[in-house]
Formats: C-alpha cells, structure tokens, sequence
C-alpha cells in the first residue's frame, strides 16, 4: 500500500509516456491503476494485426488506428477521471522540444529503437528532466533510471554496433543463411523495386569481353518487348546462374571452399512456366498490398520447408505481381517484414542462393523472423517491466537516490530471484553526452566530402537530427525549415565538397563544433588528417574516438550497398531492428547467496545487446561465438576504471 506522501507525489505528478507499444499498453495500465492523473503519451505508430497478441488495449476493430489515440480510450473506460493526453506522432518532431519537456516531472520510455531513446535522453538532459528507460525480449527485461548529474545518462555506456559483413561474403561466399537473407533483401530486392539509382554491389552485367552481348547490358532493366514472364526468367538466370558461373572463374576463391552450384530456371522449370496451375489468378485480385504469390500457387502453411521448385516458382510468381499490380511502388519500395509478398520474394530468393551454395533451406515463417528480426514478444515480461517502470518512478518524483535500482527481469531463476536489481552509476566522465568531452576524428581531409562527415559521423555515429557545424565562427552546415533558399543551396552545395576545400578549409588540426539545437546537444571534435584506412576494418573510411564506442551485434539489417569501386564503405551493415529489446545473461546463477544486496559485480547484463561481464572491480566483456550469426552476442575484453565508474552513493 502507498504511503500518503508517495500518493502524494503520484496525483501531483505530470507524466510524460514516449511509446504506446507491448510495454506501453502495460505501464498506461499501471499509471491509471496506481493513480497517476496526468498523462501524455507519444506514439508514432498504427496498430497492426500481429500486435493483438499481447497489447492488450487494442481489438481487432482498432486496426489501423493510432496507438496513442486508441489507448487512451480504453484506459478512460475504467479511470475516466484522469487527464491522458495522447499524440500521435514523432518524439523527434520538432514541436516536442526541450521546452515541451521542462513541463513532466518524469519521462517513462517504452520505445523500440535506438535512435528514438538517445533523441529522448538528450532532451531529457537538456531539461533536467529524470527519465526511466526500458525494454523487453521474449523473457528478459530491465529498467534503468536516468537522472541528470546523478547517474550515468543513457548514452554513458556501449550500445551495440551494427554487425558488418564484407561484402565479398554476401556477394560470393555466403556460407549460412542470414548471408543468404541478407544477399535477397538488401541487394536483389532492392534492386529490383527500390531505388534505381542507389548503388548496389549485384553483379548487373559482365565485365568478361568474351562474354555474350546479352549480359553487357544493366540485366535488370525490363525489355520493351519483354512479358513478366520472360524478364523474370531472365533475371532469375542471370543472379542464380551467369553470377554463379563468373564467381566459379576465380578458382582461387573456391580452393578451401565448396563450390557453388549454378541455377538456371530450365533445370528447375523445365515443363512448364509458373503459374500454370489453375491458380494463377487467384490472388492477384483486391487490394493491392494483399496479394500473395504462395496463395496463387496454393502454398498454404508458412512453416512448410518448400522444394527448389516451389521457392523457384514463388521466386518468379511474387515478381511477375510486384509489377502487375504494385507497379507505381517499383522505384521506392523497401524491405518490409510486414509486406507479404517481399516476405516471399526474399524468402525464395534466398532459398535458391542458399541451395546453390549448399546451405539448408528455411521456411517461410523462419525467413521471415531472420530478414525482420523477430524476437516472439511474451506479455507476462511486458507487464513486469511496466510494474518496475512505476516502481522506479515514484522513488524519482519523491527524489529517493539511494533508492534507484537498474533492475534486470531474468528468464532462469537465480536463488529462487527472477528480478535482479543493481545500483546505478555515476555520469561517465568520457561521455561526449552528458559530459561534454571532447571528441577526435581521423579523416582523410583531402578525399572525404562534407556530406561523409555528415552521415557517417554526426547523423550515425553520434545521433544528431538537425545538425549546425561550424569551423570557428563559419557555418559550414545546418538544417531546419526557418533558412532562406540561399542559405540552402548554399549548405547543399558544401556537401558536395572536400573538407579541404570548403569555404572555410577543414584541415588537420581544425576543431569543428557540431551542435543539434533541438536536442540541445553540443561537441568539439578535434580533426587529425590521415591518408590511408583499412577497407575491411575502418569501412567508412575514418576513425571517431574518445565517444562511447560500441559493441557488435548481429541482429541485422543492412544498410550499406555502396559498392566496391566506389569511396563507399565496404562492407554491408547489419543492426537490429529494436522491438523494445533488451538482453540479459546471467553469467553465473550461484554466485548469489541468498539474502545478500545484489550489485552489479555479481551479473552479467546486456543492455540493448550489449553483455557485461563483471567481477569485483574487473569489467570484462568477451566474445561468444555461436553457430547462427543471427543470435550471436558479444563481450570484449578490458578493465574497469574505478575513476570513470562509481556507483551512486
């Protein structure tokens, strides 16, 4: 039962909900129930069938509608004398500024992406306002509370790094199947629907003199004279038959490795074309986005594991109606574990590659959860971390510090303890966030342009949206709606430039100020000049440090298509999608005795896939090898700084 000054606290108290998901239907639940009176809830997104299964909000009537919205509805229906303000809407939107949040007394985050959590820890340290950060994996969960000067921010510590592959292995040398996922998804796929001028590493004609006149021309461009049928053929023998055929020329490649074999359409289809089997037509009527090549070809059980065959024809079938009826898409369309017929697309697709390098072939269901990174979301951990959420709220609004516990929701009992609560640091004094410190790049100042310093280091590395940098008192670059037409072109045209040869020269030894005025974020960056970098181990081509480094993960997707000829990174980046996910290890069950405070030397944690291994004063994280790369995890090796590290007393 609450004590009067807790229930205090609690009625007078305006909260701030940012996501309105699987945790967020529970916490609103929880607030509403605890007695909470005043809350506002920002959600971006619309519900969706798969969510019914645990947000428990939402019917089947509500499909479509906003999240934010509809949960409000239902929670008045039985606290309908309490204020809930919904929006539906970006946190990143420009009106949720640092002024917008100065109003909440606590922030409570339920979010499902990286991005949108350190955009929130940003400006809930611009305003001094204490947020409590969350997330769910199947059965793991923790909560952590973040307070301005008193703990560590949420950006204080490692986030996990995209995983990156070179592309030489998706493009030749895949060995499992999330090569072979990631090969379908993020180089054929978007080659053929996405955009035609983004550059990509597929093999799309062929660089062998000798070689036919068919294949010295862009194959995937469609022929005037072409039906779907031929250009998918064509297309089909070209990626799974000619491409195999010159990768098997470099015998130097295939000296310790098996060797592929090459697929054309006439030794798997050799009877008759697809479709012809009575159900051709059968799904390619209604709207649009629900057409189904496995229902026209009356393929019915996803986990069903299809022949060669099978996956050939729903290969062949999902083209021929992505550009029957979804033509005015082709040139913008993007991988989405949701659309049905790329899911397809994909998965027959990489099922052909995965069969002609002699890699198991997966289900429907199966590619699905690699190529989305579906983690099965389970309710019960959901509503835990909801009660740990208001738990670690109230002791913020009644400002208890010694109170504060990062608690971890464990999926095996340790000493009968299924919670494991563990004392918050301090600040980290190297955090460019909440600490200012100063950052270095290395970068080839002669070579690199403005706009790679842009996306590779301001936009993906330290997460800033409306970037303003300046090289002493000349911009050289920002963004916001209020510039004039001139001071756009000219921004835009800097872009285009080598650091060296902007207005205001970027040369070894500058020190730029890069500033995010809607996040009130603001960082020095030293710049050292470097002629050479390793393609396979510095892909981008420069080196940011003294910034929180971060830890591969490899829960994927790809990001990088750039090709091999090009200044464009080498490798295909693979992150995780982030469905409220947080992983936690218990590195040994038995070192707890029973009773005994438990502190963070006793576990290991990871933190949005980042694992920490610690014992005593010695913070050790290594690497864990597993067989399918897309449940990989990984520590790393290193000691802790007890200077830089500190529990808050």
């Amino acid at each position: 039962m609450a004590s009067e000054e807790q229930l205090s606290a609690i009625k007078g108290a305006k909260v701030l909900m940012v996501g309105a998901g699987g945790i967020g239907c529970e916490l609103l639940k929880t607030l509403a129930l605890s007695g909470f009176e005043d809350i506002h809830i920002i959600d971006m997104d619309t519900i969706e069938v798969s969510n019914l299964n645990r947000q428990f909000l939402f019917r089947q009537k509500h499909v479509g509608q906003s999240k934010a919205k509809v949960a409000r509805e239902a929670v008045l229906k039985f606290r309908p004398h309490i204020k809930i303000t919904p929006y539906h809407a970006n946190v990143k939107d420009p009106e949720f500024n640092v002024d917008f949040f100065k109003q909440f007394n606590v922030v409570l985050n339920g979010l499902d992406n990286l991005d949108a959590r350190r955009h929130v820890n940003r400006l809930c340290l611009a305003s001094g306002v204490p947020l409590v950060e969350s997330g769910t994996t199947g059965f793991l969960g923790q909560v952590t509370v973040h307070v301005k000067g008193k703990t560590e921010c949420y950006e204080c510590q490692s986030k996990p790094a995209p995983k990156t592959y070179p592309v030489c292995t998706i493009t030749s040398t895949p060995t499992k199947f999330v090569h072979c996922i990631v090969w379908a998804k993020d180089l054929l796929f978007a080659k053929l629907f996405g955009n035609k001028n983004q550059e990509n590493d597929l093999n799309v004609r062929s660089t062998d003199a000798s070689s036919s006149s068919e294949h010295s021309e862009d194959v995937f461009e469609r022929r005037a004279d072409e039906d779907f049928e031929q250009y998918g053929r064509r297309i089909y023998d070209h990626v799974f038959g000619y491409n195999i055929e010159v990768a098997l020329r470099n015998e130097e490649t295939w000296k310790n490795r098996n060797k592929p074999r090459p697929v054309y359409t006439r030794d798997v289809l050799p009877l008759r074309p697809v479709g012809q089997n009575g159900n051709k037509d059968k799904a390619s009527t209604g709207d649009p986005s629900s057409v189904s090549a496995m229902a026209s070809l009356g393929l019915k059980n996803p986990q069903d594991l299809w022949s060669l065959k099978e996956n050939s024809e729903v290969f062949l079938e999902a083209l021929r109606f992505f550009f029957l009826k979804r033509e005015k898409e082709i040139g913008q369309l993007g991988f989405d574990k949701d659309d049905q017929l790329a899911v397809e697309f994909v998965t027959s697709a990489a099922n052909i590659r995965a069969a002609s390098f002699g890699i198991p072939l997966h289900s429907l269901f199966e590619a699905k959860g690699i190529a989305g990174n579906i983690v099965h979301a389970v309710a019960t951990t959901n509503a835990i971390i909801a009660g740990l959420i208001v738990l670690e709220a109230i002791k913020v609004l009644q400002n208890d510090v010694k109170s504060y516990r990062m608690t971890y929701c464990l999926e095996h009992p340790s000493r009968k303890m299924l919670l494991m609560p563990v004392e918050p640091f301090e600040p980290n004094k190297s955090c460019y966030v909440c600490s200012e410190t100063p950052l270095t790049l290395e970068i080839n100042t002669h070579r690199s342009k403005l706009r790679d310093f842009v996306e590779k280091i301001v936009k993906a590395k330290l997460g800033m949206s409306l970037p303003l940098i300046m090289h002493g008192v000349a911009l050289l670059y920002e963004v916001g709606d209020d510039l004039e037409e001139d001071e756009v072109a000219n921004y835009a045209a800097n872009l285009d430039k080598v650091l060296s040869e902007l207005p205001s020269p970027v040369t070894g030894g500058t020190i730029l100020t890069v500033e995010d005025l809607q996040q009130e974020l603001k960082c020095s960056i030293n710049i050292k000049h470097r002629e050479e970098f390793d393609e396979e181990k510095e892909p981008d081509g420069m080196v940011l440090s003294g910034w929180t480094p971060a830890l591969a993960a490899e829960k994927t997707k790809t990001s990088d298509n750039g090709p091999s000829s090009s200044n464009a990174s080498q490798t295909v980046l693979l992150e995780s999608e982030d469905n409220d996910e947080i992983e936690i290890i218990l590195k040994d069950p038995e070192i707890l005795a029973a009773g005994k405070k438990r502190k963070l030397s006793d576990v290991s944690v990871a933190v949005d896939s980042e694992i920490f291994s610690v014992t005593g004063e010695m913070l050790t994280k290594r690497k864990v090898e597993e067989d399918d790369s897309h449940n990989d995890i990984v520590m790393v090796d290193g000691n802790l700084d007890p200077n830089k590290k500190k529990r808050v007393q």
